[in-house]
């Protein structure tokens, strides 16, 4: 049977049936952060973003193959760019290894999505470690015709390629357009075109992370690591391709162009792209000092915060508004937010604390289930689902203030609904119960420490090595230092 499941599809426009569940496989590339800096709110929503529609996807029953990739190290972000990539430049600054910034920052963005209880992705490729497969497709566009070397970098000829192929179908540009708005910038000489696109960059001597090849001893161009990863895990052609609406125009383009230049057909077959998130109608920027990192939400620390606000809130606050819509952040909204998302889990659990009534009449709980997957079958509207959810919401109060009852078989569909599209799909979490959680896990771990320290104290060393070894089968790490010993997951 077909799946009523339509996707907004960029490329296309409209909204697309998804392919059916006889055909369960699906492939979704998501772009990922460039770890040089703490994540901030506007790579929350992208994140939540595709982590519902993961979700959902794997609620109805697909095998997803999800890829997320990383930004490391190596590469200039625009072709404009000068001098070192932003990691290579805080390493320096820092007297770092470019390599100890990209995985210090990498940690914090786990950190923050773990916080935010969005799911880690299938394969989580680094840039860094597909340089050999970024070259090999650079070759395979040299070696179509689509580019050509200048001085021991490598560019992509947008103008030969619009002859056979269209540049411009994502993001609605033509070339002629191209032409006409691109600016002459310092450094772009060795360019047939200004519209042309870096494939391969030779490395200035300052630029500190460099990799040989054919062609010179530098890095990768921005669009090539996730047309190549994505290639590499997913195939030549994939489901899905998703990201921030602000990567549509170059990234996206032009990983188009260098998959039909490369493989000769089109690398997706969706296109998704979420819209921005602005603090009150401006668009976030360091200039403007309206920059926020998630951890300043976490903790209240920016002026512009009027207390702070947990992760929950954060991730209610972005699913209020469906994905391809802007959504602006003020301290009104996220404390509604707070409370809306709070309203909830007191029904949640309320709920199941209930005790039905045998013959009462139907209350609704079948139709609010439908209208919860009508919504989120027409693009994902997570709204639609939340206003859904508060008619349930309403119906518990009703039941709890005596005003209503409830037959056995519609409070299990209700708790269903609360477990499937509250905690499953939206992937929201019971602080609280979260918060309990937390004490009881710090509790037993330092109870397994303190029966290690006694082993130690009797020299029981092979006790000792067993708890420790015991502990390492979960990714949970003891580190002995002169004030005891700490724990921590890898």
């Amino acid at each position: 049977m077909e799946n009523a499941l339509y996707i907004y599809n960029t490329l296309t426009r409209c909204k697309q049936p998804f392919k059916p569940l006889n055909a369960p496989h699906v492939g979704m590339y998501v772009c990922g952060p460039t770890v040089y800096g703490d994540a901030h709110l506007g790579h929350a929503r992208p994140a939540i973003t595709f982590d519902l529609v993961f979700r959902y996807l794997t609620h109805l029953g697909y095998k997803v193959r999800y890829v997320r990739n990383i930004t490391d190290v190596g590469h200039l972000e625009h072709d404009a760019d000068e001098g070192e990539d932003k990691i290579a430049k805080k390493a320096r600054l820092e007297n770092l290894e470019p390599m100890e910034v990209a995985q210090y920052y990498t940690n914090r963005y786990h950190q923050s999505m773990d916080k935010l209880n969005v799911l880690r992705p299938s394969i989580e490729p680094h840039a860094s470690g597909h340089i050999i497969e970024q070259i090999a497709m650079v070759q395979k566009i040299l070696d179509n015709g689509f580019a050509y070397i200048e001085n021991g970098s490598v560019y992509f000829d947008i103008e030969k390629y619009n002859k056979e192929h269209p540049y411009g179908i994502l993001s609605g540009r033509n070339f002629e357009e191209l032409l006409n708005t691109t600016r002459d910038l310092n450094g772009q000489e060795e360019k047939h075109n200004p519209v042309d696109f870096a494939l391969w960059k030779k490395a200035e001597p300052k630029h500190i992370m460099r990799w040989p090849s054919p062609w010179s001893d530098g890095f990768p161009g921005w669009h090539m690591e996730c047309s190549a990863m994505g290639c590499k895990y997913l195939g030549e052609e994939f489901d899905i391709h998703g990201g921030g609406m602000d990567l549509m125009f170059p990234h996206h383009e032009s990983e188009i162009a260098q998959s039909m230049a490369a493989n000769g057909k089109q690398p997706v077959k969706y296109w998704m792209h979420n819209n921005m998130i602005t603090i009150n109608g401006q668009k976030m920027g360091k200039s403007l000092g309206n920059a926020m990192s998630l951890e300043d939400f976490f903790a209240g620390n920016h002026p512009l915060l009027e207390k702070a606000y947990a992760p929950m809130t954060i991730r209610f606050f972005i699913l209020q508004a469906q994905y391809r819509s802007t959504l602006d952040f003020s301290n009104e909204a996220l404390q509604a937010a707070e409370k809306g998302y709070a309203r909830m889990m007191e029904a949640c659990k309320a709920a199941k604390s209930i005790v039905p009534t045998e013959g009462a009449a139907e209350v609704g709980v079948q139709k609010i289930m439908g209208a919860c997957y009508d919504a989120m079958n027409d693009d994902f509207n997570s709204p639609i689902v939340i206003a859904n959810l508060f008619e349930a919401v309403r119906i518990v109060n009703t039941i709890k203030d005596g005003k209503m009852q409830i037959n056995p078989a519609e409070l299990e569909l209700l708790n269903k609904l609360f477990q499937s599209f509250v905690f499953d799909i939206l992937g929201l979490i019971d602080s609280d119960a979260a918060d309990n959680s937390s004490d009881l896990v710090e509790g037993l771990m330092q109870t397994i420490i303190d029966i290690r320290k006694e082993a130690r104290a009797k020299k029981d060393w092979a006790t000792s090595d067993l708890i420790r070894d015991e502990l390492a089968k979960y990714d949970i790490v003891l580190k002995d230092g002169k004030e005891g010993t700490t724990w921590s997951k890898k």
